[in-house]
């Protein structure tokens, strides 16, 4: 505790409670002189409060929200203020007023005698806990007060919720010698029968906790956990007390994180970049729905998939986790939670708990609010419309009216009992055969609240079938439940009883699990995936480029290209007498055109479902009628240059490109690509492959190359043809003519380099089916460009220019 907060935590107990010497010694013994004067500065009123015989008070987390105040010291603090109304921790209250209602109720414990309680606020932090705990020992009110006169009649307290908390009001309540029985704080710390001496608690302690998780791990044999842990006394503890019971197995932590007090979401991101980079998919985690909410809200929006979470009791049984939304990320959490009990009246009497029956208590008010947000009794103040009798109980506070599994309400419904039954053992003392100095016993009507400790450290009894008593320690016996999150039928986590955890057992025979009744995760086969649910194998949807929408776009392209090339072809045949197919080898530009027509028609070979023949021939295909046509291409850039050229005197290079030379360059040319073709298929040719590991969910059927390098030196080698034909014709550009197919060439290859430069980065990057599109759409685009740039102007002087089908014309040597 810093300096400051020391001189608050003075002030603020002196602004509650003004004491002289002497006045304190009256609150243990008796009155003080009637010089004294005690005089209350603040009043803090009770939740609730019922007049008793003896009284025992109760401190819960009734709000979960605290706006504090300013602690500068300089200057007495305004009231703390607390909103944000928590059920869960209300219902606990009631379970309180229950069990004390049962108790007088009941005419074989404390007979002739009654319980009363005063109930208070601690909304969670031990700030407004030393606010309660100080109220409760000053009694109920100004007017009413009687501490300053009379011995204290509060013999015990029944709290509180956390162990931060019951760490600091034990130690206020201690120098009043007053027993605390908390019904959930576990921290090992508290065991410390030197610092807290009047501590005791219905909950197991951490040190058995930690025993239990770390058999869990052992016994599902995850040997590789992260750790992770709230910034306060439990997590600290308990994570400490973890690693020393992980020394003796095999079991190594991977990290150890912490999830801070005041959390940011810089600070949570850090934490799951952590959680991701490590190999360690089990996580161990001590911490409460506080610090977790924020957390687990992040991770989500992360869409952190992959962690088996096992959790503490502060966590396991958290209701504000059981949204269908957390169920992706949290299901299958596995831990130790409080163990559940019964209490057959406890639905009856919440429902009695109403605003009709309780109209001047503010807290039942905003219970109301909050369950059915609407307004039992509107006013200015709030802004929430009138309750008109017809609301339901809303979503997030349905776990208000569940009483089916009681856990932390049947914690307080056990010590309630356990300071009733040592009560009832003090008052059936017998003169004489006391415990006390002299054998004697405490007066009926004097009772002191460190005469009940005596009777409560030996109190036993049996209540629903469990056997409830403290050992030296304060401590209760070791029983945990064993907790599975699983689906329930809306799609929300249901919390499975699924094993136990007994601490009265011999060593390495506490833990009893119940295999069958764990929601097992499996993965799926290769073949399948889970549906949306998560609750069975479905089989995968099968992907391939088929005759849809794209399949029929590229089938209907690559017939008309083919028709086109066709039809071209038959204007060339009808016209092959004239000067424009002859003047550079109509042999070659049927070539050329055959060759086009098989490059329009292996695209088809890529829509379809693959199989080991097509997947061969697609790419095989493509290659060598590709490189027949640029290598008639290529001819024909020869033929162009060598005839120009041969014009000039002393040059006659067309002897040595005549037809059969022209075919020979052409059949070397294509040879070429079909070795290398012919290699690839007898080394590693093409074949069918099923990609899973693109999408999980889906099963992509594509043709898997065999061989990346031979895929690759078949698209090099049609590349070197084009960029040997592109400079030559290149070259030719400027040669005299009216018609000068260089320039056409020239155009068509930049065309041809430009879609297969494109192909790569797309074909690259293109998911599975997506590919053999890309390819099929490379082939159509550069089939079309040869065809257009080589024959369309040709076809349109055939067609509607045949005046300038001549060889005067086309060799610029007409009449003018």
């Amino acid at each position: 505790m810093t300096p400051l907060h020391a001189l608050f935590s003075l002030l603020y107990s002196i602004s509650v409670l003004t004491l002289t010497d002497s006045s304190l010694s009256s609150i243990t013994n008796a009155a003080p002189p009637a010089a004294s004067k005690c005089t209350l500065l603040n009043s803090f009123q009770p939740g609730f409060f019922v007049q008793g015989d003896y009284v025992i008070g109760g401190i819960f987390p009734l709000h979960f929200n605290l706006k504090k105040p300013d602690l500068n010291g300089t200057y007495r603090p305004p009231p703390i203020n607390c909103n944000g109304l928590y059920p869960r921790a209300f219902r606990w209250a009631q379970t309180m007023r229950l069990a004390v209602e049962e108790i007088n109720q009941n005419p074989a414990l404390l007979p002739n005698h009654t319980l009363g309680y005063t109930i208070f606020d601690s909304c969670g932090y031990p700030l407004t806990g030393k606010r309660a705990v100080l109220s409760m020992l000053n009694w109920v009110s100004e007017e009413n007060s009687s501490m300053c006169t009379n011995a204290s009649s509060l013999l015990a307290v029944i709290g509180a919720s956390g162990s931060a908390q019951s760490i600091v009001l034990s130690r206020i309540l201690q120098p009043f010698r007053i027993p605390m029985i908390s019904y959930s704080s576990s921290c090992a710390c508290l065991s410390d029968r030197q610092k807290y001496p009047t501590f005791f608690r219905v909950i197991p302690s951490d040190d058995y906790q930690v025993k239990a998780i770390a058999q869990l791990l052992v016994h599902f044999n995850w040997t590789w956990v992260g750790l992770l842990r709230g910034d306060h006394d439990y997590g600290r503890f308990a994570a400490k007390g973890l690693l020393r019971e992980l020394q003796k197995t095999k079991v190594c932590v991977a990290y150890q994180e912490m999830i801070p007090m005041l959390y940011t979401r810089q600070g949570g991101l850090r934490i799951m970049k952590v959680m991701r980079s490590s190999t360690a998919k089990v996580v161990v985690v001590f911490a409460g729905e506080g610090e977790m909410t924020p957390f687990l809200r992040d991770y989500i929006t992360q869409n952190s998939t992959g962690i088996q979470w096992v959790g503490s009791e502060a966590l396991v049984t958290a209701s504000v986790f059981s949204g269908r939304e957390y169920y992706p990320y949290l299901g299958g959490t596995i831990g130790f939670g409080i163990r559940k009990g019964h209490i057959s009246r406890l639905s009856d009497f919440l429902q009695t708990v109403n605003p009709k029956r309780y109209p001047d208590n503010v807290l039942v008010h905003e219970l109301w609010e909050s369950l059915y947000g609407c307004s039992p009794f509107p006013s200015s103040v709030t802004q929430m419309p009138p309750c008109s009798g017809q609301e339901t109980l809303l979503e997030q506070h349905s776990a208000y009216m569940n009483t089916s599994s009681p856990r932390v309400a049947y914690n307080v419904y056990k010590a309630v009992y356990a300071i009733a039954h040592s009560l009832h053992n003090l008052l059936l003392c017998q003169p004489g055969r006391g415990p006390f100095q002299n054998n004697s016993c405490a007066q009926s009507n004097n009772i002191h609240p460190w005469q009940l400790q005596h009777y409560l450290q030996e109190v036993n009894f049996q209540i629903a079938g469990e056997e409830v008593d403290f050992d030296a320690k304060g401590d209760s016996v070791p029983y945990y439940d064993i907790i599975n999150w699983q689906r329930g039928p809306e799609g929300n986590i249901e919390f499975v009883n699924v094993g136990l955890f007994d601490g009265t057992k011999a060593v390495g025979e506490e833990l009893l699990i119940q295999e069958d009744g764990i929601i097992d995760c499996a993965i799926c086969p290769e073949d399948f995936w889970s549906n949306n649910d998560r609750t069975a194998c479905i089989s995968k949807k099968v992907e391939y480029l088929t005759f849809d929408s794209l399949g029929i776009a590229l089938t209907v392209m690559s017939v008309v290209g083919a028709c086109f090339t066709l039809a071209v072809c038959g204007v060339f045949f009808c016209h092959r007498h004239t000067a424009i197919v002859r003047v550079n080898n109509s042999e070659l530009s049927f070539f050329i055109l055959f060759a086009l027509t098989l490059c329009f028609l292996c695209s088809l070979l890529f829509i379809g479902k693959p199989t080991y023949w097509s997947c061969m021939l697609r790419h095989t295909a493509f290659s060598i009628t590709f490189s027949l046509c640029i290598s008639c291409i290529l001819g024909k850039t020869l033929v162009v240059l060598a005839a120009f050229t041969a014009t000039r005197p002393g040059h006659n290079i067309m002897k040595w490109l005549g037809p059969k030379q022209q075919r020979t360059i052409i059949s070397s040319c294509t040879l070429i690509q079909v070795v290398i073709c012919a290699a690839w298929l007898i080394d590693v040719p093409p074949f069918p492959s099923r990609n899973t590991q693109y999408e999980h969910s889906k099963i992509i059927l594509e043709c898997s190359v065999g061989s990346s390098l031979a895929f690759w030196c078949v698209l090099g080698y049609i590349g070197l043809q084009a960029c040997l034909c592109f400079v030559l014709a290149f070259l030719a550009r400027k040669l005299p003519g009216n018609f000068n197919e260089a320039k056409f060439i020239t155009f068509s290859m930049l065309i041809f380099c430009a879609v297969w430069l494109a192909f790569i980065p797309a074909y690259i990057s293109s998911p599975g089916n997506y590919a053999d599109a890309v390819e099929s759409f490379a082939i159509l685009a550069s089939s079309f460009s040869l065809l257009f740039c080589l024959f369309a102007p040709k076809s349109f002087i055939i067609l509607l220019k045949p005046e300038k089908n001549s060889k005067q014309h086309l060799m610029g040597k007409e009449k003018k």
